[in-house]
């Protein structure tokens, strides 16, 4: 959080990017080449950074993100409901609401009204059961890892209240992993990732090396990860800023300033 702002679930979309279309199941890749961008992934955690601090429709934002900022990975349905007139919830248990929902998990001073805002940001698009859990296990996670939680204490709150089997290892999991962009396929590997870091960068190394979608993996364990280690590396965090529009930087600072704390 050097430069006063959350970059943890946007440093790992940057990161897994290229690697979604070409798997790895490694962990030694190199973190950024010139085809690392930012993808659908951070233009709508943005969208969530604008209406946290500013308030208003959720649905119009993430709308007016999504055509300002097209060609960015979107899927098929949301890609449709990004210029619907009059857009509706399409029953989806696809991990798009947990990859955006992040900032939720620093807004709220309990973890009961983290939980309810994260329902709200899933039924905008995903009001299938999973992809409302989806949401509410990277926000419970992320708002126990800012609160002190211990990795123990994380891991037995998920399991209990989302019923995911949290006790395998990424080398038990990666032989076997494919791409699955569906909520109960990749939440659970995704906190697995975080649970089995020792800091930022293996937590986004781990999500990324199980071979799935990794630009969303490793958003989901980046933004925990941030969370719970408190700090990103400072290359990590130029070589990722280079990369962002300055309206972006510009949000997700204020934010920080409101939510987090003014920058050191």
């Amino acid at each position: 959080m050097r430069k006063g702002l959350l970059l943890g679930a946007v440093a790992g979309d940057v990161i897994g990017s290229v690697f979604e279309s070409h798997p790895v199941k490694a962990v030694d890749f190199r973190l950024f080449s010139k085809d690392s961008t930012f993808t659908d992934d951070t233009v709508m955690t943005v969208a969530h950074f604008d209406w946290l601090l500013h308030g208003g429709d959720l649905g119009r934002i993430m709308q007016r993100y999504g055509r300002r900022y097209r060609h960015r990975g979107y899927g098929g349905m949301f890609g449709q409901w990004i210029w619907a007139e009059h857009p509706q919830p399409y029953r989806s248990f696809g991990n798009g609401s947990a990859m955006r929902v992040s900032p939720v998990g620093w807004a709220f001073e309990t973890l009961e009204e983290t939980l309810r805002a994260a329902r709200q940001s899933a039924e905008v698009t995903h009001n299938h059961k999973e992809g409302v859990k989806g949401a509410q296990a990277v926000v419970a996670a992320v708002y126990l890892a800012r609160t002190g939680r211990s990795k123990q204490d994380i891991r037995e709150y998920m399991e209990t209240s989302f019923g995911y089997d949290l006790h395998r290892t990424c080398a038990e999991i990666r032989p076997g992993y494919r791409f699955d962009a569906t909520c109960q396929g990749s939440v659970p590997e995704s906190v697995i990732a975080f649970l089995e870091s020792t800091d930022y960068e293996s937590a986004v190394r781990l999500a990324v090396s199980l071979g799935g979608d990794a630009d969303t993996m490793a958003a989901i364990a980046g933004g925990i990860a941030e969370a719970y280690y408190g700090e990103i590396p400072s290359d990590i965090e130029d070589e990722v800023l280079k990369r962002l529009p300055r309206e972006f930087v510009e949000v997700m600072q204020g934010f920080y300033a409101r939510f987090v704390g003014k920058p050191a």
